[in-house]
């Protein structure tokens, strides 16, 4: 199994017959991907060299040093999180070669087809049915709130397979091809006037069933893996100190000082102090993940992200005066990335608003902790064993 140095050399070898000034951007990742180097703990073949996931720093650090691109994971954040370890599980040898590949590179976007506009907080309760035709599935729905649709050429869905079991267990796991006719994207315009999500409207949409992960039914277990590692991709993202949204107000603490009230310096280094304790149990989970799959600590830190987001945002607008009330534009856009810092104050206060609605509410959240973290009862819940045509809705 190689070592550190002996992945330091790989690296060196790669950028010698790559050099990054003479080579194309998605030339060189590919080439990275094909070494082994893209993400060192997957398996052999598929970007990585199956070594512990503490090795990739050693790769990471080579890259950097040499002006190596990286494949902007802000942009491909869905499919880097959530898409590429839930087909690393569930998928097959097939499904692995002919989609992580491009995703890593970011030749290819994904988003995520998992919300519906009555089913939200109660994701099990979802309505889009796909019915079984030879091999291939029709699927009829409606999904919601699905950022980089308008982008995406694949997409993670979950569909109602079977009505007349209870609804955590009639669910089916697919990839749906964004391009494929019947599927029309329509923008969400959000308060900060961009329209950074989107509705997806899937009118007997065709999806092969070698296009399935996981077994027929089975989908809700599959989607655990999804949604896992997406709460450990928005709340526990790697920062430097003082990065994220403690950064901004900071600097305008530090540079306006005729700002600053004996009031407000108390609530920012409380701010402050909190960030750096969500910073550094960051940091500690990502070494948890070494060890294996992510647990549910991932929500813990999704409602620390939401909280101090809202919380942070709302202090730096109140500091800023009558020139935090001041918002840049407005325009109509559709964005490539979601970006939760940066623009000014009144960007910043109102796309925290999302924070605790996107990636699991934060109510449903806070029952994830209190009974998978700390174990308390579960909530009375009178539809666990009803089928799921027999629900009201």
């Amino acid at each position: 199994m190689p070592d550190t140095a002996a992945l330091r050399l790989r690296t060196r070898e790669l950028l010698e017959a790559h050099p990054p000034a003479a080579t194309d951007r998605a030339g060189f990742l590919r080439a990275r991907f094909d070494a082994g180097l893209a993400w060192v703990h997957y398996p052999e073949g598929l970007g990585g060299l199956g070594v512990p996931r503490s090795l990739q720093t050693a790769v990471d650090a080579e890259l950097e040093s040499a002006g190596a691109p990286d494949n902007d994971p802000r942009r491909i954040g869905i499919g880097l999180g959530m898409a590429a370890p839930t087909i690393l599980r569930y998928g097959t040898d097939e499904q692995k070669r002919r989609f992580l590949r491009p995703l890593w590179v970011g030749d290819e976007v994904w988003c995520q087809l998992f919300s519906e506009p009555g089913a939200g907080s109660d994701l099990a309760a979802l309505a889009t049915r796909a019915v079984r035709d030879g091999d291939d599935w029709i699927v009829n729905g409606q999904k919601v709130w699905t950022s980089s649709a308008h982008l995406a050429r694949w997409a993670i869905l979950i569909a109602r397979t079977d009505p007349d079991v209870p609804k955590h267990r009639g669910i089916t796991y697919f990839v749906c091809d964004m391009t494929d006719p019947g599927v029309e994207v329509r923008p969400l315009r959000q308060i900060t006037g961009e329209a950074e999500f989107n509705e997806v409207f899937l009118t007997d949409v065709r999806i092969p069933d070698a296009h399935r992960l996981g077994p027929v039914g089975d989908g809700w277990k599959v989607a655990q893996t999804t949604l896992m590692n997406e709460r450990v991709s928005i709340g526990g993202s790697r920062l430097p100190r003082e990065g994220g949204m403690i950064g901004p107000v900071t600097k305008a603490w530090r540079e306006r000082p005729e700002l600053r009230t004996h009031d407000l310096h108390q609530r920012l280094l409380a701010l402050w102090v909190e960030a750096e304790v969500a910073r550094l149990t960051g940091e500690r989970l990502r070494q948890q993940l070494v060890a294996g799959q992510p647990g549910p600590e991932g929500s813990g830190m999704k409602l620390s992200f939401a909280r101090l987001n809202q919380e942070i945002s709302g202090l730096e607008v109140e500091l800023l005066g009558e020139e935090g009330l001041l918002y840049g534009d407005w325009t109509m856009r559709r964005p490539e990335l979601v970006d939760f810092t940066g623009r000014d104050a009144g960007y910043r206060y109102l796309r925290s608003k999302g924070n605790s609605i996107e990636g699991g509410t934060s109510e449903v959240l806070l029952n994830i902790v209190a009974e998978r973290v700390l174990g308390l009862p579960s909530e009375p819940r009178n539809d666990k064993d009803a089928a799921w045509k027999d629900l009201a809705r």
